[in-house]
């Protein structure tokens, strides 16, 4: 999909994906390698949205896996249409079992579901497996099966491998800690927080009404709460999402009530907005000199 490190920096960005030396590094190599990428980090970092842009860019189909704590082998690889299943065992009633057990566990009865959807597909396919971490043990076990021979047997219907291989991103928000065994078979990458020339220029590029002063005032700000110990520190995404509350607001300068107004469009918890309010000072920030 990409001739270069630089291509894919390119590429990204005209999805609007600014992508750090480090992942665009990552993304090319794991394009070129064929292997899995691993990509962890805190929530809101622009994991998932990193499989989204390198389907855009590769015009690829995005088949994407939610995992969640009980996500078992029917939601991630198939299961048959039960009820499509027993009208046609009743519409049958003068054929023998064999007869109709030969007809029910057909191609016309299979749910494909995502593992499975993205290796039989023979188009270009970005397959996400987001939140990886919720998932239970049991699950990493399908995937290493998957992710080590690209193939899925499905016992009525026989070897299911994959003709072209998909681009597969697992994002994981660290929650649990996953297997050696999985992250052996694929390349990893940590995206944390960015530095805060880069996340000026996505907020620049994201909110591109908002004054240059007032982004630089709100990435600081943003960056003060980080270094808080909060119980959930703004991501990206709420940086974005607050400069867009600014601009919604018509505000040319953060101030004490205007921070204090919309502090709940950056933390979530009560506690975190109060230890916010007490402790950030705007002044030493510089914040309250934007304009």
């Amino acid at each position: 999909m990409f001739t270069s490190v630089d291509d894919v920096s390119a590429r990204l960005a005209e999805t609007g994906y600014l992508a750090s030396p480090a992942v665009a590094t990552t993304v090319f190599l794991a394009d070129r390698l064929g292997k899995p990428l691993l990509v962890e980090g805190p929530a809101g970092v622009g994991k998932t949205e990193l499989a989204k842009a390198v389907a855009q860019v590769a015009g690829a189909r995005l088949v994407r896996l939610q995992c969640y704590e009980g996500v078992d082998e029917s939601r991630a690889l198939y299961e048959w249409n039960h009820a499509k299943q027993l009208l046609r065992i009743s519409a049958g009633r003068d054929e023998t079992w064999d007869e109709t057990r030969t007809d029910i566990f057909s191609e016309e009865f299979l749910l494909p579901r995502p593992l499975l959807s993205a290796i039989r597909g023979d188009e270009p396919t970005v397959l996400l497996i987001d939140e990886t971490d919720k998932a239970d043990v049991e699950m990493e076990g399908l995937l290493l099966e998957v992710l080590s021979d690209f193939q899925v047997t499905v016992p009525e219907l026989g070897t299911v491998t994959a003709t072209r291989r998909p681009f597969v991103v697992l994002t994981s928000n660290a929650g649990r800690e996953l297997s050696e065994a999985l992250r052996r078979r694929c390349l990893f990458l940590h995206i944390g927080f960015p530095e805060e020339e880069l996340e000026r220029r996505i907020v620049r590029l994201k909110v591109p009404g908002l004054g240059e002063a007032l982004t630089a005032s709100v990435v600081r700000v943003v960056g003060a709460l980080r270094a808080m110990d909060l119980r959930k520190a703004p991501s990206v995404a709420e940086t974005v999402d607050w400069a867009r509350t600014l601009l919604a607001l018509g505000a040319d300068t953060l101030d004490e009530t205007v921070v204090r107004d919309s502090l709940g469009v950056i933390l979530k918890h009560q506690d975190d907005i109060q230890k916010a309010a007490a402790k950030l000072d705007l002044d030493a920030l510089g914040a309250l000199d934007a304009r």
